[in-house]
């Protein structure tokens, strides 16, 4: 089943956010089960939407290479988050890669 992961995590930092994703390199070698993530900020929390074809996709990616970068990084606090059952994705003709 696959589900949409909400996160809201205060306090974290565009260059929070490029340290963990140059430590993980999640978009050199994606993982297993990612089908979409979504990363934006305003001036007190970055926010995090990801589609993952399964939870325990999700799982293994958090336990195996995004905790430790995580730690090793230092972000302060803790997210907020929610894991949901996908309902429906869409994405436009056309749209494909990163940016």
């Amino acid at each position: 089943m696959a589900v949409v992961l909400k996160m809201r995590w205060a306090g974290v930092t565009p260059e929070h956010y490029e340290a963990v994703r140059e430590a993980v390199r999640w978009e050199e070698q994606p993982p297993e089960g990612l089908a979409l993530h979504v990363a934006s900020f305003d001036a007190d929390a970055m926010y995090v939407t990801d589609v993952w074809n399964s939870p325990q996709d999700w799982e293994t990616f958090f336990a195996e290479r995004l905790r430790p970068a995580v730690e090793k990084a230092g972000l302060p606090g803790r997210p907020d988050s929610d894991l949901l059952p996908l309902h429906r994705r869409f994405v436009a003709p056309g749209v494909s890669g990163g940016a």
